[in-house]
C-alpha cells in the first residue's frame, strides 16, 4: 500500500486510492515493530492511542487538511500532551498537558503523531551516542553515528518510519543529521517557527526543524509551523527576503578553509555538488569563511554555553549523576563564565558579523559541507569532543549569524555512506533558498533516506519565488561600508553590483549638511568620468519607506548607467547645489570621503 519511503504525494496517492488513516497507523505500527534499530525511539505513541487519532481524521474529507493522515515523530525534547518528554534524561521526565506550539499546529493540520525520538541529552551533541536510551544508528552502516542531537527524528524518516519528523537545532542539530542519512533538513531563520514548548538548550538561538524526504515536504510542514507566537519571547514576524531569478550568486570554500580531516570522499561530493549548480546557471564564488568560523566557535568556547547552565543550572545542582558525562562536563564547564564574558562575548560576535559584511557582499547565498566528515560510534565514544567539534565546523555559526539553512543529500561515496551539503542564506530568505535546494537535490538523484532507488515526486517540485525587488542606486553614505549602508542591509537590501554612471553626472557636496552628503546632478551635454555608485535591490515596502525618507533638494528619479541600463536613485534638484563644491573628478564619493 505504501512505499518503503514516505513522503507527501505518497501518502496523497494513498489515501486518494482508498487508503484510510487508520490503515497508515497499522502500517506505522508494523514498521516500529519490524524496525533494526532500537533506539530510535524513545517513548512510541502507544498503538491504542495512534489508531484514536487515526479513527478521529476519518470524521473528516482527506483534503479537508493540508496533512490529513500524514505520521510524524517528534524529538523528545518537544511537548506532545500526554507523552513523557525526557531530553534523553528519564529522572528529567514530565508529562505535558499540552502540545508545543507548532506540534499544536501540526495536528490541527490533521498529521499524525507516531512517537517521541531519542537525541543527544539535553539537545547537546551532533552525533547522537549521548543518550541513555542508546545510539541510533546511520541507516547506511550501524558501525556508523547517526549524527545528532535530533538523532531518532532523522533515522526514523529515512527508515520510512514517518514521512516528516520535528528537531531542534542550536549548532546543527536539524542538517548534520540529515547528511548521514540522505535526508533534507530545513533549519528556519532563528524565531520563524516559534520554540514554545521546547526544552531549551540555548534559548536566544534555538529553532526548531523538520527533517524530510524532499525540500519540497519540509517547506510546506514549516510553512504550518511558523508564525508569531507572544508566548514564545524570541519569536519574530518574518520579512521575506528575495534573491536572484538569474545569475544567483554562491559562495563555496576556499583555500585553508576548506577543511575536511582528510575525508576525501565528502570534499569530492562538495566539489561535484559546486559543479551542480554551475551547470544550473549559478555563478561560483571563493569567498573567505574565517570570519563565520570564528563566530562558530563563540558557540561552545564562548559564553553562549552558560545559556545551557541558565536552562538546566537547577536540575544540574540536584541530578548530577543523571547526566551523561560529556553533557555534564559541557554544561557544568559554563560555570567559568562571568557576565563580563557575556558582553565581551557579544562584542566579539558582532565584530564578525561585521566582517562578514564583505563576504556576503560577494555572494547571495553559501554552499558548505554540512559536516565534513563522520565517523563510527566507536571512534565517536573514543574522542567525543574533537569528533563532535568536526561536525559543527560548517553549521555552528548559523543560528549566531541569523542565517536561514537547507541541508541536502549530495550523494555517497565509495564506503556507501551519505553525505550532504547546506545552502545557507540571511535572515528570512527560507522561501527563496527552497527552490535552489530542491533543484540541486533533484540534479544530485542520490534517492530518499535509504531507498536509493527512490524518484523525488515532481508533486513535491519547489516553484522559484518571484523577485519582487526593485533596483536603487545610491551613490553617498549608503554605498557598501558607509556610515548609512544599514539602512539598506536591515531592509532586506542585497548588493548586485558597483557600477558607473554615463559621462553627463556630476558630483557635489551639499552645502550646509551634517554628516555631509552628496548631491548627484545630470547635466546632457557635460562629459566627466562617471560617477561610481552601487545597485541594490529592496523589497518593495522597504523602497517605498526608503524614498519616504529623503530629505530635500534630494529625490528619486532614473539614473543612466555607463552600460546602458538604468534605474531609479538619488538625485539633487539644481537649486541645491549652488555654490557646492564639485568633486566630479574624483569619481564618486567614497574617494572623497578617503581624501578628506
Amino acid at each position: 500500500m505504501l512505499p518503503p519511503i514516505l513522503d507527501l504525494p505518497s501518502l496523497r496517492r494513498a489515501y486518494a486510492s482508498g487508503a484510510t488513516p487508520l490503515e497508515v497507523a497499522e502500517e506505522i505500527i508494523a514498521r516500529r515493530r519490524a524496525a533494526t534499530d532500537p533506539a530510535i525511539f524513545i517513548t512510541p505513541t502507544p498503538d491504542d492511542r495512534l489508531r484514536a487519532a487515526a479513527r478521529e481524521l476519518m470524521d473528516c474529507a482527506p483534503d479537508s487538511l493540508p496533512l490529513w493522515g500524514v505520521p510524524f515523530a517528534v524529538k523528545d525534547n518537544i511537548d506532545v500532551a500526554g507523552l513523557p518528554t525526557t531530553a534523553a534524561c528519564p529522572t528529567f521526565s514530565y508529562l505535558p498537558q499540552r502540545d508545543a506550539t507548532a506540534v499544536a499546529r501540526l495536528r490541527a493540520a490533521g498529521a499524525l503523531v507516531v512517537g517521541k525520538t531519542n537525541l543527544d541529552q539535553f539537545a547537546t551533541g551532533l552525533n547522537g551516542t549521548r543518550s541513555p536510551y542508546g545510539a541510533p544508528r546511520s541507516v547506511f552502516d550501524a558501525d556508523y553515528v547517526s549524527g545528532g542531537s535530533s538523532s531518532g527524528s532523522a533515522v526514523a524518516v529515512a527508515a520510512g518510519l514517518a514521512a516528516f519528523a520535528l528537531g531542534t537545532d542550536t549548532a546543527g542539530s536539524g542538517r548534520v543529521p540529515a547528511a548521514f542519512n540522505n535526508i533534507v533538513g530545513i533549519k528556519p531563520t532563528p524565531g520563524l517557527v516559534p520554540i514554545t514548548g521546547t526544552v531549551p538548550a540555548c534559548k536566544s538561538l534555538d529553532c526548531l526543524t523538520v527533517f524530510s524526504t524532499t525540500v519540497g515536504d519540509g517547506v510546506a510542514v514549516r510553512r504550518i509551523m511558523e508564525g508569531f507566537d507572544s508566548q514564545d519571547e524570541f519569536s519574530r514576524r518574518a520579512r521575506p527576503v528575495r534573491l536572484p531569478a538569474s545569475g544567483l550568486r554562491i559562495g563555496i570554500l576556499d583555500g585553508d578553509e576548506r577543511e575536511f580531516f582528510g575525508d576525501r570522499e565528502v570534499e569530492a561530493l562538495y566539489d561535484r555538488a559546486v559543479e551542480r549548480a554551475r551547470s544550473l546557471g549559478a555563478t561560483i564564488v571563493p569567498f573567505d569563511y574565517a570570519p563565520f568560523r570564528e563566530a562558530a566557535a563563540l558557540l561552545y568556547d564562548g559564553p553562549w554555553v552558560a545559556e545551557r547552565l541558565a536552562a538546566l543550572g537547577a536540575f544540574l545542582a540536584t541530578n548530577a549523576a543523571d547526566f551523561d558525562p560529556v553533557v555534564r562536563a559541557i554544561i557544568e564547564g559554563a560555570g567559568r563564565m562571568t557576565a563580563a564574558d557575556a558582553f565581551k562575548g557579544r562584542y566579539r560576535l558582532e565584530q564578525l558579523r561585521r566582517r562578514t559584511e564583505a563576504e556576503w557582499a560577494k555572494a547571495d547565498i553559501l554552499m558548505l559541507p554540512t559536516s565534513p566528515t563522520t565517523c563510527t560510534v566507536a571512534q565517536m565514544r573514543a574522542d567525543p569532543i574533537g569528533r563532535n567539534a568536526r561536525f559543527g565546523r560548517y553549521t555552528n555559526f548559523c543560528n549566531l549569524l541569523d542565517c536561514a539553512a537547507i541541508a541536502i543529500p549530495a550523494g555517497f561515496g565509495e564506503n556507501g555512506l551519505s553525505a550532504g551539503i547546506m545552502l545557507v542564506g540571511p535572515a528570512f530568505s527560507d522561501d527563496a533558498l527552497a527552490p535552489v535546494a530542491d533543484a540541486l537535490h533533484r540534479a544530485a538523484a542520490p534517492g530518499m533516506g535509504r531507498e536509493l532507488s527512490a524518484v523525488l515526486s515532481e508533486e513535491s517540485r519547489v516553484q522559484p519565488v518571484p523577485d519582487d525587488r526593485i533596483p536603487i542606486v545610491v551613490v553617498g553614505a549608503h554605498l557598501t561600508g558607509m556610515p548609512l549602508n544599514h539602512e539598506l542591509t536591515t531592509a532586506g537590501g542585497r548588493l548586485v553590483r558597483e557600477a558607473r554612471t554615463s559621462a553627463e553626472y556630476r558630483l557635489f557636496v551639499l552645502p550646509g549638511t551634517r554628516p555631509a552628503k552628496p548631491g548627484l546632478l545630470r547635466e546632457p551635454g557635460f562629459q566627466g568620468p562617471g560617477i561610481v555608485v552601487e545597485v541594490w535591490l529592496l523589497p518593495p515596502d522597504a523602497f517605498g519607506a526608503f524614498v519616504s525618507r529623503i530629505p530635500a533638494p534630494l529625490g528619486i528619479g532614473k539614473i543612466s548607467l555607463s552600460d546602458g541600463t538604468s534605474a531609479s536613485g538619488f538625485l539633487c534638484e539644481a537649486h541645491g547645489v549652488a555654490g557646492a563644491e564639485e568633486i566630479t573628478e574624483l569619481g564618486g564619493w567614497r574617494a572623497y570621503a578617503q581624501s578628506r
